[in-house]
């Protein structure tokens, strides 16, 4: 998987010191109340759809711009649903993230379903009911965006 231009040249300036970047996560849920996930070329995981917003990138714009890209199917926000801190990521290659994490909650309004990058293994709808193996942060992201509040969670200073 390829990283964005910017960050690869922010990179080449910092290394692999810490870095706080800004990312959008989808909870996509169509007319039926399925939730569309990916599953994750890197690590084959079962995930939400997301990814980092590009430098003066609108994060609504960048949430339709990663969903189409990583599952061809183009979305529509409906509303932000969480905004949270991730705890510190090492990668393997021993780059190091934080990420501010803006969580919209979207409807499907083209295109099918599908494997459309190298990000993903797999694509998938699925009920609420019978959802893969999610990590904790995942699961507390649809439950927010399946309770259908218009106002978004913010997660409680030390948390």
């Amino acid at each position: 998987m390829g990283i964005p231009v910017f960050l690869a040249e922010l990179r080449e300036l910092v290394g692999q010191r810490a870095l706080w970047l800004s990312a959008v996560t989808v909870v996509v849920v169509d007319e039926d109340g399925q939730v569309l996930l990916g599953r994750r070329a890197d690590n084959g995981a079962w995930a939400l759809i997301g990814g980092i917003i590009d430098p003066g990138e609108q994060p609504a714009d960048a949430a339709v711009r990663e969903c189409l890209e990583e599952t061809g199917v183009t979305v529509e926000p409906q509303a932000l649903i969480s905004v949270t801190v991730s705890p510190v990521v090492d990668y393997p290659n021993g780059d190091r993230c934080q990420y501010l994490e803006l969580t919209f909650r979207c409807r499907p309004l083209a295109g099918e379903a599908c494997v459309n990058d190298d990000e993903s293994l797999e694509v998938a709808w699925f009920r609420p009911d019978a959802l893969p193996a999610l990590d904790a942060s995942a699961q507390e992201r649809i439950e927010l965006a399946l309770a259908g509040n218009s106002t978004a969670y913010f997660a409680p200073a030390g948390a």
